[in-house]
């Protein structure tokens, strides 16, 4: 669904109502998550499965309508100054932690300094300008800047940028407090319980500053590992939420008890790219990282594994990132001559057993991705490069890859949003090497002019030149090819017909369900 089509579509939501729930719109929602996260604060994670639990449990500063243009949520006001030196932001008052303390611009300038720029693997980039956060009254914050980020409005949704609760982590090293694992929040629902291994509870808050929501009084997230039972549990109303093997997807579709929702918007779009480990000598010739992409079918990997759901990636930007995204970038046809040619040239020449090179292959956990991960050893193969795909649970591969640096190639995918200079970035920018960051620069590729570049789009506030240093960017990533896109994909997800206006913004299954009502069937 393209912006056009946004709106249009959370009208058409229908309504339902489960287990014999009242037309009030109260009742329990249970949905359906593939692997439970270790956090449930994404301030000090950016584990792609805590997001939709943590929007529930905390509110953003804005959130962001289908047109993509900021809306008042914890922050009623804001204001840049001309020279992008200054934003300040005016709090709703009356907000108050799910344990009855007064929300206020203390925690939010605490935040910024302590969590934000420290532990936050796309904080520590985006707020890296932010010099100090001035607190003229409780309810007025004003980050100061030594470089102007247009990026910043962007970034201040509960998924980029959530404030915790000064007065519970102040004095305490933040990754370690045991709220992270029973949060306070101060958003629309709270936390209940946590069943490791099976499930979540969240309830209802009656405190709301949104009186009258939430309309469900219940968030049940359950972890169901295994996508063929998500889609039974579908089909028999176990749950009512989730997301599905897209093999499955056009079966489902047909349920008239079900509906299909495909979401492709800047805060939910993403670019899987498959990534090299440059400190490895064999991958510091780009002849051999070209030879790489001209060998994968990526229109194969769209039909047959992505079953068409997204676009074949052609830039490190995705096209729903409209107004920074070009084509006008180094293509690689798929082409295994062509790729047989540039590992003759790059002096790898085929062993009597017909391989060049053997080599690993890490596929982030996820059944798309394994999938592409088996898929790529079997296109390799065909130009003599022999790959060994290795599964690991997500803890593993995040130290694999991140920490312990033992991988020669891997399978990533990740938010490409809301900003290039805030999803995009983190990937080519040197400054964001960072062992121990999880989806950082794990490349380690390091480029001067690269660095040029973004970091100029970083500050740049005349909307036309930021958009050249940002065609420049993808020029340049397509040159040097540290990790090659293959599939801009999009968010599917199936929920039963009767569940209506969980979407409410444009960060869709991250948004706060305040709005998500159970009707009768």
């Amino acid at each position: 669904m393209n912006r056009r089509q946004f709106t249009a579509a959370l009208a058409a939501l229908p309504a339902w109502s489960a287990h014999g729930v009242a037309a009030s719109g109260t009742g329990t929602l249970v949905m359906a998550q593939a692997s439970e996260p270790q956090s449930l604060t994404n301030a000090l994670s950016t584990e792609g499965n805590i997001y939709a639990i943590s929007s529930k449990l905390f509110d953003g500063l804005l959130s962001f309508g289908a047109d993509g243009k900021p809306q008042p949520r914890l922050a009623t006001h804001w204001e840049q100054s001309a020279d992008g030196l200054r934003l300040t932001l005016k709090l709703r008052p009356g907000v108050r932690w799910h344990d009855g303390k007064p929300f206020g611009a203390a925690d939010v300038a605490w935040s910024v300094d302590e969590v934000w720029k420290k532990y936050n693997a796309r904080g520590r980039t985006t707020f890296a300008t932010v010099e100090r956060v001035d607190v003229p009254d409780p309810l007025t914050a004003v980050l100061r800047l030594s470089k102007p980020a247009p990026y910043l409005l962007s970034a201040l949704s509960s998924i980029e940028s959530q404030v915790l609760p000064r007065h519970l982590y102040e004095g305490s090293n933040p990754l370690l407090n045991p709220r992270n694992a029973a949060p306070i929040g101060n958003g629309p629902f709270r936390f209940v319980s946590r069943q490791r291994g099976s499930q979540i509870v969240l309830e209802r808050n009656p405190d709301y500053w949104d009186a009258g929501r939430p309309q469900i009084s219940r968030l049940v997230f359950r972890t169901v590992p295994d996508a063929a039972s998500v889609a039974a549990a579908l089909e028999t109303g176990e749950v009512q939420l989730g997301a599905v093997a897209l093999a499955d997807v056009a079966r489902l579709k047909a349920n008239p008890a079900l509906q299909v929702t495909e979401i492709d918007e800047p805060y939910t779009c993403s670019v899987n790219a498959l990534e090299f480990n440059l400190d490895r000598p064999v991958f510091r010739d780009p002849r051999v990282r070209q030879a790489f992409a001209h060998a994968i079918d990526r229109g194969f990997i769209l039909k047959n594994i992505y079953h068409g759901h997204g676009a074949v990636a052609d830039s490190p930007i995705p096209p729903a990132l409209r107004e920074f995204y070009s084509r006008d970038v180094p293509l690689y046809a798929f082409d295994p001559a062509r790729a047989d040619a540039l590992l003759d040239a790059a002096g790898l020449p085929r062993n009597a057993q017909g391989t060049r090179l053997t080599l690993k292959l890490d596929p982030t956990p996820a059944a798309e991705s394994v999938q592409v991960a088996q898929y790529i050893r079997s296109a390799l193969a065909r130009v003599g490069v022999k790959l060994e795909v290795r599964n690991q649970d997500f803890a593993e591969f995040v130290n694999r890859i991140y920490t312990r640096r033992d991988f020669d190639t891997a399978v990533i995918g990740g938010n490409s949003g809301p900003d290039p200079a805030i999803g995009t970035q983190r990937w080519y920018w040197s400054r964001n090497y960072q062992p121990g960051v999880a989806f950082s620069n794990g490349t380690h590729y390091a480029s001067a002019e690269m660095d040029r570049a973004l970091e100029g789009a970083q500050t740049e506030l005349d909307p036309a030149r930021r958009r050249q240093l940002y065609l420049q960017f993808q020029r340049l990533a397509q040159t040097d090819l540290p990790r090659i896109p293959l599939i801009a994909a999009t968010r599917v997800v199936v929920s039963n017909r009767r569940l209506r206006n969980f979407i409410n913004s444009a960060e869709g299954l991250y948004g706060n369900f305040a709005d998500a009502t159970i009707q009768p069937a």
